[in-house]
C-alpha cells in the first residue's frame, strides 16, 4: 500500500512537553513529515548529515488508517494496523526555528526522519493502555509509555485529524512521544520494544562530510 499523508502529533505526554519546557496544549499539535522520510526500522544502518546539530530519538505508536474518515462510525474502525516508529528531531534547528516564529520542517522532515517497524494488527485501545512501548538506547531504556498517558487519545487523534484535514487509506499517524527524548550519537544502536518484544532496531551513522 502506498502511504499518502503523514500526519505526526507534538506534546501527546505531559511530562514529554514538560522536558522540552513546552505548555501542555489544549488541542492536538498535528505537523506533516513528506512520504521521504519514511524508512524501515529493520536492523539497517541509518546515514544522516551529522553537521546540523543535534539529532533527537522520540519513539512513538504509529497507525495505519485502512479507509477514509466517516465521523458516524467508531474512530479506532479505521485503523488497519499498529508499529512503532521513531520521530527524528534536528533538536538544536527546531529550537532556532520556534525563537523565530518559523514553521518546524527544517527540523522534521529530512529524509529518513520518520523510522517505523513493521505493521501488526490493531489491539485496541485497552490492549494499548495495559502493554508498555519503550526505546533502548545501546542497552539502555530511556523512553518507555503506553497509550493511556496520551493527552489526546486514540480516538481523539483520529478524529480530529480526520474532521480537519481528512484521512484516508494509508495516512499515518504518529501518535507522540513519552518523556525521555535525547540525541543520538554516532555508532548508536536503538532498539524499539512493544511489551518484552523488540520489533524493530537501527544504528546511526552521522555523517560529518569531508
Amino acid at each position: 500500500m502506498d502511504h499518502r499523508n503523514l500526519y505526526f502529533v507534538g506534546r501527546n505526554y505531559a511530562m514529554h512537553a514538560k522536558e522540552l519546557g513546552n505548555e501542555t496544549p489544549k488541542e492536538p499539535i498535528v505537523f506533516l513529515k513528506p512520504t521521504h522520510a519514511l524508512a524501515p526500522l529493520d536492523g539497517r544502518t541509518v546515514k544522516l548529515d551529522g553537521t546540523k546539530g543535534a539529532i533527537h530519538y522520540e519513539v512513538e505508536l504509529v497507525l495505519r488508517i485502512g479507509q477514509t474518515y466517516d465521523p458516524s462510525i467508531d474512530a479506532e474502525a479505521h485503523i488497519a494496523g499498529l508499529a512503532l516508529g521513531l520521530d527524528l528531531t534536528l533538536r538544536d534547528v527546531q529550537r532556532e526555528l520556534q525563537r523565530n516564529g518559523l514553521p518546524w520542517l527544517p527540523a522534521k522532515s529530512f529524509p529518513q526522519s520518520a523510522l517505523r517497524t513493521e505493521w501488526q494488527p490493531y489491539p485496541g485501545l485497552r490492549a494499548l493502555t495495559d502493554t508498555e512501548f519503550s526505546l533502548r538506547r545501546n542497552g539502555a531504556t530511556v523512553q518507555r509509555g503506553h497509550a493511556g498517558m496520551m493527552l489526546f487519545n486514540i480516538p481523539a487523534l483520529i478524529s480530529f485529524i480526520g474532521t480537519r484535514y481528512g484521512l484516508g487509506e494509508g495516512d499515518l499517524i504518529y501518535t507522540g512521544t513519552p518523556a525521555g527524548v535525547g540525541p543520538v550519537s554516532d555508532g548508536d544502536l536503538l532498539e524499539c520494544l512493544y511489551g518484552e518484544k523488540i520489533v524493530g532496531s537501527c544504528r546511526f551513522d552521522l555523517q560529518q562530510g569531508e
